[in-house]
């Protein structure tokens, strides 16, 4: 079993990622954070640094096993519904779903 270390920058202590192979996705090292943290989705993103360099890891990375890295939460993108070329009825229904996310229960 290969693992990362993680920790969040506001933490003192590490915590360990296991997986199969000898490295993971950044997506799927991502994934697998926020479903240990129980973050969701649509609230924020992560964004993963090597801890030691504080340089970030591109989105197609393969981070390697026993490696430590440092991970930021950060505001989820959303898409600017001001510049879609979209019809204003539907941008006003795209702004309603958009909003009820944060209120969404835990799955």
């Amino acid at each position: 079993m290969s693992s990362v270390h993680y920790k969040f920058s506001s933490r003192l202590s590490y915590d360990v990622i296991t997986f199969h192979g000898h490295n993971i996705s950044l997506r799927e090292l991502k994934r697998k954070i926020m479903a240990r943290e129980r973050l969701k989705v649509a609230n924020c993103d992560l964004q993963i640094l090597k801890a030691e360099t504080s340089e970030e890891y591109p989105d197609d990375a393969q981070i390697p096993k026993n490696v430590s890295v440092i991970v930021k939460r950060v505001p989820a993108r959303t898409p600017n519904l001001a510049e879609a070329n979209a019809a204003e009825e539907d941008k006003i229904k795209a702004m309603m779903i958009q909003s009820c996310c944060y209120y969404e229960p835990l799955k």
